[in-house]
């Protein structure tokens, strides 16, 4: 396919094709994601009843509202052919200045403490995407890199303190763990997140730039997309949403120390492929993401409920996240033997 045809591609509606096929199966797989979700939920009720009582239920939605809302900004990240996986250190490192504020000012504004965890993780973002984004080195390399710094930084500066709970206001741990209409807070937070990048993604030009730097970097500049400007815009995103959900983890569990927050970034990326975002870049939506996690989290639980080991959990997320990443390459094969037949039309015709 000529050059032409692809600029055509990435400047029509800039989404990862223009093929109805590849429309159809991407939204199929959303789908497939809630039936997935039911029909766990269903198979553990009949086996335990109590997994559809209130708590449970409860615990359902609050146990991946934090790995939701990074997916969110790992799903920007991941759809530009890059990834971050210094958000479970940035996380932690949040987490704890935050803990911080509140022990030597325990009257700290909690919307302050929100701001103060955004700042960290911003200004670690920021760091991830000038390198990357500018200084051109491979995402991989960097965010792996900044997970060790970030994370020895944290030791240096825990030093093996721990924060104590008592030392975090009633008013900040109730905004981590209660309930508005039986829905937990933390939950609402992370949904608010979803819609609004959601949005954005589908009506703004700006966000639907990156599904166009994912599908093909060259063609993008040539479109005269600023690549540069939005792979560091989505690293930084991503870096602030991280840094917030380290302040929304203390909020929950009202101590943190210098372990906070470890694993987590390879949690959220096996919920960003298993929703849908391709490894591969250009496709995928928050939404997926967050179904990703929810369902994940859905099997979790339920492992616990029916009181099988927790290593089938890891196993399963695994063989979902292979067989995600299978299911976008052929995606990707398939797309582009419909591009190439399409432009070989438009050639002819």
């Amino acid at each position: 396919m000529s050059i032409t045809d692809e600029q055509l591609a990435v400047s029509s509606n800039a989404r990862p094709t223009s093929s109805s096929f590849v429309t159809r199966l991407l939204g199929f797989r959303e789908l497939a994601i809630v039936v997935a979700i039911g029909l766990v939920f269903g198979a553990t009720f009949l086996k335990n009843s109590s997994f559809a009582s209130a708590a449970s239920v409860q615990q359902l939605l609050s146990g991946p509202s934090i790995i939701i809302l990074l997916a969110v900004g790992e799903t920007l990240v991941i759809i530009t052919r890059n990834v971050d996986l210094s958000i479970g250190s940035v996380l932690g490192l949040s987490a704890y200045i935050v803990g911080i504020f509140f022990e030597h000012n325990p009257h700290f504004p909690v919307a302050l403490a929100l701001l103060v965890g955004l700042g960290v993780g911003l200004a670690c973002g920021v760091v991830n995407g000038v390198i990357v984004a500018y200084a051109r080195v491979p995402s991989l390399v960097v965010t792996l890199g900044m997970l060790y710094i970030i994370r020895g930084i944290d030791a240096i500066i825990v030093n093996g303190h721990q924060i104590d709970p008592s030392s975090i206001p009633q008013s900040f741990v109730n905004f981590g763990s209660n309930n508005v209409i039986g829905i937990p807070i933390l939950f609402i937070v992370s949904v608010v997140a979803v819609a609004i990048v959601g949005y954005a993604m589908r009506t703004f030009r700006s966000a639907r730039d990156l599904y166009a730097i994912g599908s093909n970097p060259d063609a993008a500049v040539l479109a005269g997309i600023p690549v540069q400007r939005r792979i560091f815009s989505a690293f930084a995103f991503s870096g602030a949403l991280a840094g917030l959900g380290g302040a929304l983890w203390l909020a929950e569990f009202a101590t943190v120390a210098s372990t906070a927050g470890t694993g987590y970034e390879l949690d959220v990326v096996a919920a960003v492929v298993v929703g849908g975002v391709a490894i591969f870049g250009g496709s995928g939506t928050v939404l997926g993401a967050a179904l990703g996690a929810l369902l994940l989290n859905t099997i979790d639980q339920a492992l616990v409920a029916a009181r099988v080991s927790s290593f089938w959990n890891q196993a399963i997320a695994g063989a979902m996240l292979l067989v995600a990443i299978a299911f976008d390459r052929y995606v990707a094969l398939r797309t582009e033997r419909v591009l190439r037949v399409e432009g070989a039309r438009r050639d002819n015709g």
